[in-house]
Protein backbone atom coordinates (compact mmCIF):
# COMPACT_ATOMS: atom_id res chain seq x y z
CA UNK A 1 0.00 0.00 0.00
CA UNK A 2 1.28 3.47 -0.81
CA UNK A 3 1.52 6.48 1.15
CA UNK A 4 -1.23 8.36 -0.23
CA UNK A 5 -3.69 4.78 -0.30
CA UNK A 6 -2.83 4.70 3.30
CA UNK A 7 -3.89 8.64 3.68
CA UNK A 8 -7.00 8.26 1.63
CA UNK A 9 -7.80 4.72 4.04
CA UNK A 10 -7.45 6.85 7.03
CA UNK A 11 -9.47 10.01 5.69
CA UNK A 12 -12.75 7.22 4.68
CA UNK A 13 -12.02 5.95 8.30
CA UNK A 14 -11.81 9.52 10.02
CA UNK A 15 -14.25 11.69 7.87
CA UNK A 16 -16.88 8.94 6.28
CA UNK A 17 -19.72 10.65 5.00
CA UNK A 18 -18.60 13.99 5.10
CA UNK A 19 -16.50 13.59 2.43
CA UNK A 20 -17.90 14.38 -1.18
CA UNK A 21 -14.58 13.25 -3.50
CA UNK A 22 -11.24 11.60 -2.41
CA UNK A 23 -9.77 12.05 -5.29
CA UNK A 24 -6.09 11.27 -6.35
CA UNK A 25 -4.28 12.41 -9.39
CA UNK A 26 -0.71 13.24 -10.50
CA UNK A 27 0.27 11.84 -6.65
CA UNK A 28 -1.37 14.65 -4.69
CA UNK A 29 -5.01 14.22 -2.96
CA UNK A 30 -8.09 16.10 -3.09
CA UNK A 31 -10.48 16.39 -0.72
CA UNK A 32 -13.80 18.01 -1.31
CA UNK A 33 -16.56 18.41 1.40
CA UNK A 34 -19.69 20.31 1.91
CA UNK A 35 -19.67 24.09 2.97
CA UNK A 36 -21.31 23.32 6.13
CA UNK A 37 -18.40 20.41 7.07
CA UNK A 38 -15.47 22.53 6.02
CA UNK A 39 -15.00 23.92 9.48
CA UNK A 40 -15.57 20.81 11.55
CA UNK A 41 -13.82 19.01 8.38
CA UNK A 42 -10.47 21.06 9.09
CA UNK A 43 -10.25 20.64 12.47
CA UNK A 44 -10.22 17.11 12.43
CA UNK A 45 -7.30 17.33 9.68
CA UNK A 46 -5.23 19.46 12.60
CA UNK A 47 -6.26 17.63 15.64
CA UNK A 48 -6.30 14.12 14.76
CA UNK A 49 -3.29 12.26 15.67
CA UNK A 50 -3.47 9.99 12.56
CA UNK A 51 -3.39 12.90 10.26
CA UNK A 52 -1.93 15.70 11.99
CA UNK A 53 -1.98 18.62 9.37
CA UNK A 54 -0.93 21.21 11.37
CA UNK A 55 0.64 23.66 8.50
CA UNK A 56 -1.92 25.21 6.08
CA UNK A 57 0.78 26.26 2.87
CA UNK A 58 -1.65 28.17 0.91
CA UNK A 59 -5.10 28.83 0.46
CA UNK A 60 -6.68 30.31 -2.88
CA UNK A 61 -9.84 30.82 -4.45
CA UNK A 62 -11.22 29.28 -8.04
CA UNK A 63 -13.69 30.35 -10.36
CA UNK A 64 -14.96 27.43 -12.55
CA UNK A 65 -17.41 29.63 -14.43
CA UNK A 66 -16.85 27.96 -18.14
CA UNK A 67 -14.43 25.39 -16.61
CA UNK A 68 -14.43 22.17 -19.02
CA UNK A 69 -17.93 21.66 -18.37
CA UNK A 70 -19.48 23.74 -15.68
CA UNK A 71 -22.21 20.62 -14.39
CA UNK A 72 -18.88 18.44 -13.23
CA UNK A 73 -18.66 21.06 -10.54
CA UNK A 74 -21.04 22.27 -7.28
CA UNK A 75 -20.34 25.76 -7.67
CA UNK A 76 -18.96 28.60 -9.18
CA UNK A 77 -16.65 29.56 -6.48
CA UNK A 78 -14.49 27.26 -4.33
CA UNK A 79 -11.62 28.05 -1.73
CA UNK A 80 -8.75 25.27 -2.16
CA UNK A 81 -6.41 24.59 1.06
CA UNK A 82 -3.13 23.00 0.42
CA UNK A 83 -2.12 21.25 3.85
CA UNK A 84 1.04 19.82 5.01
CA UNK A 85 1.36 17.05 7.54
CA UNK A 86 5.35 17.87 9.14
CA UNK A 87 5.16 14.80 11.38
CA UNK A 88 3.72 12.11 9.23
CA UNK A 89 5.06 13.90 5.75
CA UNK A 90 1.75 13.98 4.09
CA UNK A 91 0.35 16.20 1.92
CA UNK A 92 -3.28 17.24 1.29
CA UNK A 93 -5.50 19.46 -1.12
CA UNK A 94 -8.97 20.58 0.93
CA UNK A 95 -11.42 22.00 -1.26
CA UNK A 96 -15.16 23.37 -1.07
CA UNK A 97 -17.46 24.84 -3.20
CA UNK A 98 -19.39 28.15 -2.09
CA UNK A 99 -22.84 27.28 -2.23
CA UNK A 100 -24.06 30.52 -3.33
CA UNK A 101 -22.93 31.86 -6.61
CA UNK A 102 -24.61 35.23 -6.16
CA UNK A 103 -22.65 36.18 -2.64
CA UNK A 104 -20.51 33.06 -2.02
CA UNK A 105 -19.81 33.11 1.50
CA UNK A 106 -17.64 30.47 3.55
CA UNK A 107 -16.55 29.85 7.25
CA UNK A 108 -12.76 31.52 7.79
CA UNK A 109 -9.73 28.54 9.01
CA UNK A 110 -8.56 31.20 10.90
CA UNK A 111 -9.27 30.02 14.23
CA UNK A 112 -7.75 26.67 13.08
CA UNK A 113 -4.41 27.96 11.21
CA UNK A 114 -4.02 31.73 11.67
CA UNK A 115 -1.71 32.04 8.93
CA UNK A 116 -4.67 31.50 6.18
CA UNK A 117 -5.89 35.39 7.20
CA UNK A 118 -3.74 36.77 4.33
CA UNK A 119 -4.69 34.35 1.82
CA UNK A 120 -8.11 34.51 2.69
CA UNK A 121 -8.19 38.66 2.17
CA UNK A 122 -6.51 37.47 -1.00
CA UNK A 123 -9.53 35.18 -2.13
CA UNK A 124 -11.83 37.89 -1.16
CA UNK A 125 -10.34 40.60 -3.02
CA UNK A 126 -9.86 38.97 -6.24
CA UNK A 127 -12.44 36.64 -6.36
CA UNK A 128 -15.30 37.68 -3.80
CA UNK A 129 -15.71 34.65 -1.95
CA UNK A 130 -16.81 36.38 2.09
CA UNK A 131 -15.20 34.56 4.85
CA UNK A 132 -17.44 34.50 7.62
CA UNK A 133 -15.77 35.03 10.94
CA UNK A 134 -12.33 36.63 9.73
CA UNK A 135 -11.32 38.84 11.99
CA UNK A 136 -10.08 41.46 9.41
CA UNK A 137 -11.34 40.54 5.70
CA UNK A 138 -10.97 43.47 3.64
CA UNK A 139 -8.98 44.14 0.36
CA UNK A 140 -5.20 44.02 0.08
CA UNK A 141 -3.67 44.49 -3.20
CA UNK A 142 -6.69 46.35 -4.91
CA UNK A 143 -7.88 50.15 -3.73
CA UNK A 144 -10.14 50.11 -1.07
CA UNK A 145 -12.74 51.75 -3.80
CA UNK A 146 -12.23 49.43 -6.71
CA UNK A 147 -15.02 48.14 -8.10
CA UNK A 148 -15.58 44.23 -8.98
CA UNK A 149 -13.32 41.18 -8.07
CA UNK A 150 -10.97 41.16 -11.02
CA UNK A 151 -9.85 37.31 -11.08
CA UNK A 152 -13.78 36.39 -11.51
CA UNK A 153 -13.76 34.98 -15.33
CA UNK A 154 -16.78 37.88 -15.69
CA UNK A 155 -14.82 40.65 -14.77
CA UNK A 156 -14.30 43.01 -18.09
CA UNK A 157 -10.83 42.76 -19.38
CA UNK A 158 -11.17 46.05 -20.63
CA UNK A 159 -11.69 47.74 -17.18
CA UNK A 160 -14.20 50.34 -16.47
CA UNK A 161 -12.46 53.74 -17.21
CA UNK A 162 -9.27 54.80 -19.10
CA UNK A 163 -6.51 55.10 -17.42
CA UNK A 164 -2.84 57.59 -18.39
CA UNK A 165 0.36 57.96 -16.46
CA UNK A 166 2.89 60.88 -17.26
CA UNK A 167 6.61 60.30 -17.07
CA UNK A 168 6.95 60.21 -13.02
CA UNK A 169 3.72 57.65 -12.98
CA UNK A 170 1.00 59.66 -11.97
CA UNK A 171 -2.27 57.96 -12.97
CA UNK A 172 -5.05 60.15 -14.32
CA UNK A 173 -8.64 59.57 -15.39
Amino acid sequence: MTRLERLAEILTRILGERIQVLAQDLGELTLDVKAQDYLDVARQLRDHDELGFEQLIDLCGIDYSGYGGQEAHVGRFAAVSHLLSIRNNWRLRLRVYAQDDEFPILHTLNEIWPAVSWFEREAFDFFGIMFEGHPDLRRILTDYGFVGHPFRKDFPVSGFMEMTYDKIGRAHV
